[in-house]
């Protein structure tokens, strides 16, 4: 999967603003590109975990639809562990077909990372930044 560069700078400028909750929201883009970032709220307003406000969710997929792009990730912010999947957060991942993007504030130090996560199989996805 390739993300924008910009895109990577905007999850941690919202995550580092939204800290120490986990902040959240959607990429979107099409076939293995993203190229849009929504920011979406924590309803759950946790440092643990994430829940998508459902009103905004729908919002943001008409958005996207009516732009031709399509849902490719949802991504969060882990603003005090590494970026990898929780067991919450692999409880929770109940799209097959939708990649998840966690990124790192850990001691300040910004990392990002992608998984899918199928019937609690975590699998790494490659990120690729583009400038």
């Amino acid at each position: 999967m390739r993300i924008k560069g910009e895109i990577v700078n905007k999850i941690f400028a919202q995550g580092e603003q939204e800290a120490p909750l986990e902040a959240c929201g959607y990429l979107a883009g099409e076939k293995d590109r993203i190229t849009n970032h929504f920011p979406l709220r924590n309803v759950d307003q946790s440092s643990e975990h994430f829940s998508l406000d459902p009103q905004e969710q729908f919002s943001v997929i008409r958005r996207a639809r009516s732009e031709g792009l399509a849902i490719l990730a949802v991504y969060h912010t882990h603003p005090a562990s590494l970026p990898r999947p929780s067991a919450e957060d692999i409880k929770l991942a109940y799209d097959p077909n939708i990649i998840y993007v966690i990124a790192s504030l850990l001691n300040g130090h910004q990392q990002i990372k992608a998984f899918w996560i199928i019937k609690g199989q975590v699998t790494a996805e490659e990120l690729i930044i583009e400038e």
